[in-house]
């Protein structure tokens, strides 16, 4: 299936490793020059160059930390600048610190409102103007599981997050007459250096261990496994691309089936 993705122009946060590194070396792959995003320079460097060598896509990386007001609008320019415009923006941004209501101070909900709404915001607020000028304009969220079912030792992720599938949403109503879709993908667990480092809090708590962790998930999807980023990856490409032109609103469940709620 051609996705007419050559030669589209793509920014993805949060693109140094795990979903966003998944979804940005698919959309080289497909042809789509993408510019990828971290916080250190000489990480996102290495990265961008990995692609470009296993792709032969022109892919640029941009450090700075999308939680800051001011970096997303720069970033974005720069991308567009560097491509000569904007079509497609993943919005994917690290997940909070862990924990419960008592263990987490007024700093750390900052933080998490940070990353968890207010880099999406920031990002697609500075998107728009070139987004309107495209032919195949998208928008994609990546969420969590947690907009859908809440998951324990996580009530920053449980209740920011739910901000962000208001907006898309909201988004997807008010742009969808300017040609621009905006959808969400709600990743579940996944083999990820996140998910990891949240087996090593579990673990440390239950005084456990990471492996056993992962393998207490895993039984919670019908497949008994966790997902591969490249199967987060498949799905994202597919929404953000303009073989999806009539698909827009939609919070896409990628979590093999653990969220057990009917819709």
């Amino acid at each position: 299936m051609d996705l007419h993705l050559k030669d589209k122009r793509a920014f993805v946060a949060g693109s140094s490793q795990g979903l966003g590194y998944a979804a940005a070396h698919l959309l080289a792959k497909e042809g789509c020059r993408v510019a990828i995003n971290g916080r250190e320079e000489e990480k996102i460097k290495r990265v961008a160059e990995k692609i470009n060598k296993e792709t032969g896509t022109q892919v640029i990386g941009l450090a700075g930390d999308v939680t800051l007001p001011d970096v997303p609008g720069k970033l974005i320019q720069q991308t567009a600048e560097a491509f000569g415009g904007l079509d497609i923006l993943i919005t994917n941004t690290r997940g909070p610190k862990p924990g419960g209501i008592d263990a987490l101070s007024e700093a750390d909900w900052q933080v998490g409102i940070d990353l968890c709404l207010m880099a999406h915001v920031r990002l697609i607020q500075s998107a728009l103007p070139y987004l309107r000028k495209s032919s195949a304009a998208s928008i994609l969220t990546v969420t969590s599981l947690t907009v859908r079912q809440p998951i324990p030792n996580l009530v920053i992720s449980n209740s920011v997050r739910l901000a962000t599938i208001g907006l898309t949403k909201s988004l997807a109503l008010d742009l969808g007459k300017e040609g621009i879709r905006v959808n969400s993908i709600i990743p579940g667990w996944t083999e990820t250096e996140r998910v990891t480092e949240l087996f090593e809090f579990r673990a440390k708590a239950n005084n456990s261990t990471v492996e056993e962790e992962a393998k207490r998930q895993a039984v919670e999807s019908p497949f008994g496994r966790l997902a591969k980023p490249e199967e987060f990856a498949n799905a994202a490409v597919f929404l953000v691309s303009p073989a999806a032109s009539y698909i827009t609103g939609v919070m896409l469940s990628v979590d093999g089936g653990m969220i057990k709620s009917t819709f």
